[in-house]
């Protein structure tokens, strides 16, 4: 079985889910194509391993090799709902002394969000904390770059569920709501964020900003903002 990846960001929390088995071969190298990916702008990763068949020696170096350059660059990489055999083959090499286990993909990232720094910016944000949502992870990382140079903290995610996650672990400023935000596009989606947001100003974002003028959407962005 070839090596099935999903990945995406929660918040600055990059979350790769794994199905099939990570060894020596194309599998790995697609395993290290998805971290390096998400190493150009995060550096807490969770693996969520729950679907992983069979792990190899070189699967297991390549863990340790990023586990390394995560926690260099002051960050972390830490597993996910591993199963019965990948416990016991770290626990066996000794390897549960540097690796951190979570029995679900979900705790694994409560553990970051339950930590002091929610941006993945080295340079501390005085600025009002904000939650972007949108199913685009490109317009997220426009809005992260925009509010961020304007002072703001910003997380961002593309799932209705990691922006509950967020919202219930995090107190926001402000909710903003993409123009795609809701990836059922159901209405009882988008009320179950505002019911978890409560005392958080929230904003909807007008279905054209996705395709406007870059300069024009991000002043339009910041001057809502404003006015919240």
């Amino acid at each position: 079985m070839s090596l099935g990846i999903d990945a995406r960001h929660c918040g600055a929390v990059y979350v790769i889910r794994c199905n099939g088995r990570i060894v020596a071969g194309e599998e790995l190298r697609v395993m290290e194509a998805s971290i390096t990916r998400g190493l150009r702008e995060f550096r807490r990763f969770v693996i969520d391993v729950e679907g992983v068949t069979r792990v190899d020696s070189t699967g297991i170096g390549l863990l340790v090799r990023f586990l390394s350059h995560t926690r260099h660059r002051r960050g972390d990489l830490r597993l996910a709902a591993p199963q019965p055999f990948l416990a016991e083959l770290l626990r066996v090499t000794r390897l549960t002394a540097i690796f951190r286990l979570y029995d679900s993909e979900e705790q694994a990232i409560l553990s970051f969000l339950k930590e002091t720094s929610v941006s993945d910016s080295e340079a501390p944000v005085a600025g009002p904390l904000v939650l972007f949502v949108d199913r685009s992870a490109d317009l997220c990382a426009f809005v992260r770059a925009l509010l961020r140079n304007q002072g703001h903290e910003v997380l961002t995610t593309c799932r209705t569920h990691d922006a509950k996650l967020l919202l219930t672990a995090t107190q926001f400023d402000y909710l903003v709501l993409g123009p795609e935000c809701s990836q059922t596009g159901s209405e009882s989606a988008l009320d179950s964020l505002k019911a978890v947001a409560q005392a958080t100003h929230i904003l909807q974002l007008e279905p054209d900003f996705k395709s406007d003028d870059p300069e024009r959407a991000g002043a339009e962005l910041l001057r809502l903002l404003r006015l919240s």
